[in-house]
Formats: structure tokens, C-alpha cells, sequence
């Protein structure tokens, strides 16, 4: 297993440096089931985060990547379960990913509930807001 680093999945997808572009799809290329990528939670995060700030990728694109990365045989999500369930939530709602990921390891964990003081977080996000 290779661990992947968010600039590699995002020279990737972006494919716009084009020396990186190239080194990043000879790796993504060469992975196989046996030998396959993994992608961590926080690998994921800083992945929506560029390609929403950096790219102004809509919420559907990040989506769609995240979907990508998570039925990839060839790559390994830490925690998918919870990252499809985190997925599910940042689609159905205007949270961020972050905020619905958090969330749902929290639930996972089987918190009786996500603290936060980000009253975004509350609303979109099923958080409660520390008073």
C-alpha cells in the first residue's frame, strides 16, 4: 500500500502543472488492488478545501471526486464507511466537508453529540452550539 499525499491527488485530478500532472498519473496508474493507494480523512479535507478554494470547484465537482476516490478499487479510504455517510450529508445540505465528516465520526464513535461554537456548523451540520 502507498500512502498518497493530498498534492499528488490533486496534481491528479487537476492536471495542471504539468510535470507533476504527469508523475502523479504515472503513480495513480500503477496502483492495483494488491498494491493499493491509501487516502486518509485529512487527505481528504485538504482535497476539497484546495479544489474549492484554489480551483473554485462547486460543491457537485468535490462530490463527484469524493465519490470517485471512495469506489476506486485501487485506493483505500480510511474509514469509507463513514466518509459515504459524511458524503451523503455534505450533499444533502450546504455544510462543509469537514463539518459533516467531523459529525459523522463523532456519531460513529457514538458521541451523544459534536460541541461546536460555529453556528454554520449547527444549522447545516446537526452540531450543537456551546453556550
Amino acid at each position: 500500500m502507498i500512502g498518497l499525499d493530498t498534492n499528488v491527488l490533486v496534481r491528479y485530478f487537476a492536471q495542471d502543472d504539468p510535470a507533476q500532472a504527469k508523475r502523479a498519473t504515472t503513480l495513480i496508474e500503477s496502483l492495483t488492488v494488491e498494491r493499493p493507494g491509501y487516502i486518509t480523512q485529512i487527505a481528504l479535507v485538504e482535497v476539497v478545501w484546495v479544489l474549492a478554494r484554489a480551483y473554485d470547484a462547486d460543491r457537485g465537482e468535490i462530490a463527484q471526486v469524493i465519490e470517485t476516490l471512495l469506489r476506486v478499487d485501487e485506493f483505500v479510504v480510511e474509514a469509507a464507511d463513514t466518509v459515504w455517510k459524511a458524503l451523503r450529508l455534505y450533499a444533502s445540505s450546504s455544510a462543509d466537508f469537514a463539518d459533516c465528516l467531523i459529525e459523522r465520526a463523532c456519531h460513529e464513535a457514538q458521541c451523544e453529540y459534536v460541541a461546536t461554537f460555529d453556528a454554520k456548523a449547527v444549522k447545516t451540520a446537526g452540531m450543537r452550539l456551546v453556550k
